[in-house]
């Protein structure tokens, strides 16, 4: 439960806090819920799967579960204000888990999450009803479409709470068509896809002419190639 702004020194000498065991934890964690869903939806699509996972895995799911099971009660943090920085408590959260893992097994946490975490803190008919995370959504309309999509954080700065503030954009097909701020680099281009997916439901016309263009630098990049001499290839 030890945040790594209150990290503390080990015998060795190493700074000691809950950021590996949040590694751990959240590759565990997804292993789990795939294995789940797998499990308990048999008749359902990977992309089905895939969008569902990502919805229980997400920061802002995470971050109720761990105030949920009261997780943040006994976060040791430096941080001046929690409020702007709730992914502590999913960071936690799977801090936790992947500590399960390390001393009772796959079987004990994968128990965990179900009894405890799930069935009594989770409401999947909410769940697959809830809007999937928006960076995901764009990142599958692009692969679906063959269109380029680019995340990138374009400035960062911190508030009146000396909290670190992000700022991030996104260019689908090379155009720019979102930008957002959060607490986080993750928030912030949540909050980018978010302005990007709804310019894109807006307008059919935006969404035709982003395929339309990376049509057509294709159908380019063929001919270069197909009209190159063999000098140009070396």
């Amino acid at each position: 439960m030890t945040h790594r702004s209150s990290s503390i020194r080990s015998e060795k000498g190493r700074w000691v806090n809950n950021e590996r065991l949040e590694f751990l934890g959240d590759a565990i964690l997804d292993a789990i819920v795939a294995d789940i869903l797998y499990k308990d939806f048999e008749y359902k699509k990977e992309g089905f799967l895939t969008s569902t996972r990502s919805r229980i895995v997400q920061r802002e799911t995470l971050n109720k579960l761990s105030v949920d099971l009261g997780l943040d009660k006994l976060i040791v943090s430096s941080t001046r204000n929690l409020a702007h920085n709730t992914n502590i408590y999913g960071d936690a959260l799977e801090a936790l888990i992947g500590a399960i893992y390390l001393d009772q097994g796959y079987r004990v946490a994968k128990q965990f999450v179900f009894e405890t975490m799930i069935k009594q803190h989770l409401n999947i008919d909410k769940v697959l009803k809830s809007e999937v995370d928006f960076k995901s959504r764009l990142i599958e309309w692009g692969q679906k479409n063959r269109v380029d999509v680019h995340f990138e954080v374009t400035d960062s700065t911190y508030d009146a709470q000396n909290n670190p503030v992000f700022f991030s954009c996104v260019r689908v097909g090379g155009k720019e068509i979102g930008s957002g701020k959060g607490y986080s680099k993750k928030e912030s281009h949540q909050m980018a896809a978010k302005v990007a997916i709804k310019k894109l439901r807006e307008s059919n016309e935006l969404q035709e002419a982003l395929v339309e263009t990376t049509k057509k630098e294709e159908e380019s990049d063929r001919n270069r190639e197909l009209f190159s001499t063999p000098s140009d290839n070396e």
